[in-house]
């Protein structure tokens, strides 16, 4: 199942609307062209005064497999079950500090974009692309020796669309389910805190 495209209230850019987060990868390896444009998407997203914070960490199982396994091993074992045949995993970081030394209040949403950028790329390529918050964050920084000013913050996997029949039938069911988000008045507010758009 590769198009699960978005039901939206009003029409959006296919990129956008066809953007998804799914859980079936076949094992197939990502070309290093594909990586490099995915990585070059992100490269190009805007920053708070250019300061560009982010920092990701490619783990290519063709590559090094013994790095990937120990950034596998960081993955919650919900997400390493689905995530077994994934090719690549890649930790996205942040910068804390400005070049100042203080505290850069944007570098998490300067990274986010930057991500967002990659995912986006991704699909444009005809790749799966999923983002995660669930991976053991104190474990990868330790394994990987980050320094103290770096958060963190998700891990992408990527790779090639694979078999939704495959999954188990909790997340089969997950997989094949009409896409949601809050309604629009939720989320985006007019003039005023809660006054829907």
């Amino acid at each position: 199942m590769t198009n699960k495209s978005a039901p939206t209230a009003v029409p959006v850019h296919e990129l956008i609307a066809g953007r998804w987060s799914p859980r079936a990868y076949s094992s197939e390896p990502v070309s290093r062209e594909h990586l490099h444009a995915v990585l070059e998407a992100a490269r190009w997203a805007p920053s708070s005064y250019n300061a560009q914070p982010w920092r990701f960490i490619v783990f290519d199982r063709s590559a090094d497999e013994v790095a990937f396994k120990q950034a596998f091993a960081t993955l919650v074992p919900f997400n390493q079950d689905w995530n077994a045949p994934v090719p690549v995993l890649i930790a996205v970081t942040t910068h804390t500090l400005t070049n100042k030394g203080e505290v850069n209040r944007s570098a998490a949403y300067d990274a986010g974009a930057a991500a967002m950028s990659l995912v986006l790329q991704a699909h444009a390529l005809g790749l799966a692309a999923h983002q995660m918050g669930g991976f053991d964050a104190a474990a990868f920084r330790t394994v990987f020796s980050l320094p103290a000013d770096v958060d963190v913050l998700a891990m992408i996997s990527l790779g090639h669309y694979g078999d939704v029949e495959k999954l188990d039938p909790v997340l089969r069911e997950r997989e094949k389910s009409v896409r949601t988000r809050f309604p629009l008045g939720e989320v985006a507010y007019q003039s005023a805190w809660k006054k829907a758009f």
